[in-house]
């Protein structure tokens, strides 16, 4: 596979995703945001994507020529992002949905901008590289253990960016990797705990 080369916008994208899962979980751990905040930033965020398809609003609009990609829905990824987060935050306890987010912004993040620079390719999909999907398995890992064990933290992490680099579909529908990494990750905890499982 030939190596596409790593573009400013993708660049500013995956360093946004980064950053924002870190702000994401010092709000929700200090108390500052919780679900119920996130749900209505989300229903805003759908309302705004919905507009901005149809009219350019002046922050807006700016702000997603900056960031997004351009073939797809205006504020798809950060949509199914905080989709991603409030399904974690529903669905754990909160040290291993703070964990799950973390492995969602620093893994797929860090993935996506080394994944460029590697040779080899995955047998999950002709688009990934080893070396990203390695990269974005080590760098959540160790952002998830801020609150979860090393050993839940890393293979977590691994996991899901194993699940992250494949291409998953339902009903035909490719699934959001910003949704499959924070579930992967914490189903990952969870077991490992309900198993008894403690390095």
């Amino acid at each position: 596979m030939a190596r596409m080369p790593i573009t400013p916008l993708e660049i500013r994208r995956q360093l946004f995703h980064i950053s924002l899962g870190f702000v994401l979980v010092f709000l929700l751990s200090h108390g500052f945001v919780n679900a119920w905040i996130l749900f209505w930033v989300l229903v805003m965020g759908i309302i705004v994507s919905w507009i901005s398809a149809h009219i350019r609003l002046p922050v807006i609009g700016w702000f997603l020529d900056k960031f997004e990609r351009k073939q797809t829905r205006p504020g798809k990824g950060a949509i199914t992002y905080f989709i991603g987060v409030l399904l974690a935050l529903q669905l754990f306890p909160h040290d291993i949905a703070y964990a799950s987010i973390l492995i969602l912004a620093v893994g797929d993040g860090v993935s996506s901008l080394i994944g460029p620079f590697g040779h080899i390719q995955t047998k999950l999909s002709d688009k990934k590289l080893f070396e990203g999907t390695f990269a974005g398995g080590v760098a959540g890992g160790l952002a998830a253990m801020l609150f979860v064990a090393p050993f839940e933290a890393m293979l977590a992490a691994f996991i899901a960016m194993f699940f992250e680099a494949m291409e998953i579909r339902l009903n035909q529908q490719l699934l959001n990797d910003n949704v499959v990494v924070p579930l992967v990750a914490g189903t990952v905890i969870m077991l490992l705990r309900n198993c008894g499982i403690t390095i």
